[in-house]
C-alpha cells in the first residue's frame, strides 16, 4: 500500500475518519454525567529524600534515517485476548509478557503462548461498561523480583479512578487479588478521558497519567487548574510513606494551593507515555479534541511544572481563546483528523535485533491503524508514516530484550515487529 507523503501528514486538517465498530478505551464518547469534584483520597503526604536514580546506560548509536518499512512486518505473536489495552514485562528475567485486558484481568504470555489462568483477575471491582473505562494500566516495581509489588490503574464501579498496589503470590504466575492496597482515588466527572498510564521513571518514582475528566472541551477547566489531579501527569514516591510520599523536587511540593502530586499539566487525555530506556527522555501521546492529535517530548533532567496547553491550545493550535504562546510546552509532532481520531503512544525502539530502528519512537492512531515513526535530528523532529495496518491499535509494549509489540483491541491479537 502506498504511504502518504510526510508533508500531507503535517498539512491536512480536514475531515475525520470513521470510527471502528468497537469503541476503544481512548476514543472520545462525550457522554454527559453529573459533575463531581476531583479529589485525592490519600492521607496527607510529606516530602521524602530523593532516591538514587536508576542508572541510564549511554545511548547506543541512533538511527539517522528511517528504515524501509517494507523490509519489516508486524507478525502475529499471540491471539485470544479480550480487549487488550496494555503490554508490560516485569524485568525479572522470566521472559514473560503481561497483557492487561480492559474488563479487569492481566494475562501472561510466554514464548508466544497465552496462559489460560490470569495473573490477576479483579473483574469484581472494575467498572468497564464505558468505552474508556476498565483496567487501564500496569507497572511493575523496579525491585519486583525481590518485593513482588506491581501497580495498576482502574475505574471502579462508581466510575472513579483507583491507583492500587498488588502482590504476587507464592505462585509466580498468580497474583493475590486480596493484597490490594489503594494509593489514590480520583473522582471522575464524566466516563471518558480517564488516562490510565502507570509508569516507573528512571528516577524510581511512579508516574501516573490522568485525563481532564471528560465531556468535550474540558468544561470544568481541569487541564489548566492546579487544584485538581485531572489533566495531569502525577509523580509520587511509593518507597517512602504510607501509601506514598511526595518527592522533594516535585514542582508544587511546597505549595499550599496546588496538589503536590502534580508533575506536569495541561493535558487532555494522555493515552500512553513512556521513557526512552537509553536516555530517560519522556514521550507523551495526548488525544486531541476535534482536529489534532499530538506527541509531547520532555528531555531527561527537565524539571517538572511543564504546561502542555490544553484547553488553551489543541496541539499547536489555539482552542479556547489561546493567543499568547508564552509559558506553554508545545508538541514536537502532531497529525490531523484526516489521518485518524485517537493517538496511541508508543515506545522508543532499542531492540538489538533491529539496529536500523534504534532510537526511533513509534506511535499510532487507533481509528486508522496507521503507525508513525519519529526521529529527532538535532532538535529537528521528523515524523514519517511507516505502516498502514488496519488494526485498532490500543497500546505498544516491549519485552525484556527490547522487542516491540502492539495490541489490536478488537481482534485480541498481539503483533511483534520483526524482519521479513
Amino acid at each position: 500500500m502506498r504511504l502518504l507523503p510526510v508533508f500531507l501528514l503535517l498539512a491536512i486538517v480536514a475531515a475525520s475518519c470513521s470510527s471502528p465498530t468497537a469503541t476503544p478505551p481512548i476514543l472520545d464518547t462525550a457522554t454527559v454525567a453529573p459533575t463531581l469534584e476531583a479529589t485525592s483520597t490519600v492521607a496527607p503526604a510529606t516530602p521524602a529524600p530523593i532516591p538514587t536514580a536508576t542508572p541510564i546506560p549511554p545511548p547506543a548509536p541512533t538511527a539517522v534515517t528511517f528504515p524501509d518499512p517494507s523490509a519489516y512486518q508486524w507478525a502475529p505473536f499471540v491471539s485470544g485476548l479480550n480487549r487488550p489495552v496494555d503490554i508490560q514485562n516485569a524485568k525479572d528475567g522470566s521472559g514473560r509478557l503481561f497483557v492487561v485486558e480492559k474488563p479487569g484481568r492481566i494475562r501472561i504470555v510466554k514464548d508466544g503462548l497465552l496462559f489460560q489462568d490470569p495473573f490477576l483477575d479483579i473483574t469484581d471491582r472494575v467498572g468497564s461498561r464505558g468505552s474508556e473505562q476498565g483496567l487501564l494500566g500496569l507497572a511493575f516495581h523496579p525491585d519486583y523480583k525481590t518485593n513482588g509489588f506491581f501497580y495498576v490503574n482502574y475505574i471502579d464501579h462508581n466510575g472513579n479512578t483507583v491507583i492500587a498496589r498488588f502482590n504476587v503470590s507464592q505462585d509466580p504466575n498468580r497474583a493475590d487479588p486480596a493484597s490490594e492496597v489503594r494509593l489514590l482515588g480520583v473522582n471522575q466527572p464524566y466516563p471518558n478521558h480517564n488516562g490510565g498510564s502507570v509508569v516507573f521513571g528512571p528516577d524510581g518514582y511512579l508516574y501516573l497519567g490522568l485525563g481532564d475528566g471528560g465531556s468535550q472541551g474540558d468544561p470544568n477547566g481541569n487541564g489548566q487548574s492546579l487544584a485538581t489531579l485531572l489533566g495531569k501527569i502525577l509523580r509520587v514516591d511509593v518507597d517512602h510513606g504510607a501509601p506514598y510520599s511526595i518527592p522533594a523536587d516535585n514542582p508544587f511540593a511546597g505549595s499550599g494551593k496546588a496538589y503536590r502530586e502534580i508533575w506536569d499539566y495541561g493535558l487532555r487525555n494522555p493515552w500512553r507515555f513512556s521513557f526512552d530506556p537509553a536516555t530517560g527522555d519522556l514521550y507523551i501521546a495526548d488525544v486531541g479534541q476535534d482536529t489534532w492529535e499530538e506527541i509531547d517530548y520532555v528531555p531527561a533532567g527537565t524539571p517538572g511544572g511543564l504546561n502542555f496547553g490544553w484547553n488553551i491550545f489543541e496541539g499547536n493550535h489555539p482552542y479556547a481563546g489561546g493567543s499568547s504562546t508564552s509559558g506553554f510546552a508545545f508538541p514536537v509532532s502532531e497529525y490531523s483528523h484526516a489521518f485518524g481520531c485517537s493517538v496511541t503512544g508508543g515506545k522508543v525502539i532499542r531492540d538489538p535485533s533491529l539496529p536500523a530502528w534504534n532510537g526511533i519512537y513509534l506511535y499510532a492512531d487507533f481509528c486508522t491503524g496507521y503507525v508513525w515513526g519519529l526521529l529527532n535530528q538535532s532538535g529537528n523532529w521528523q515524523p514519517q508514516l511507516l505502516f498502514q495496518t488496519g488494526l485498532g491499535i490500543s497500546t505498544f509494549g516491549v519485552d525484556e530484550a527490547g522487542g516491540v509489540y502492539l495490541a489490536d483491541y478488537q481482534g485480541g491479537t498481539i503483533y511483534h515487529l520483526t524482519n521479513r
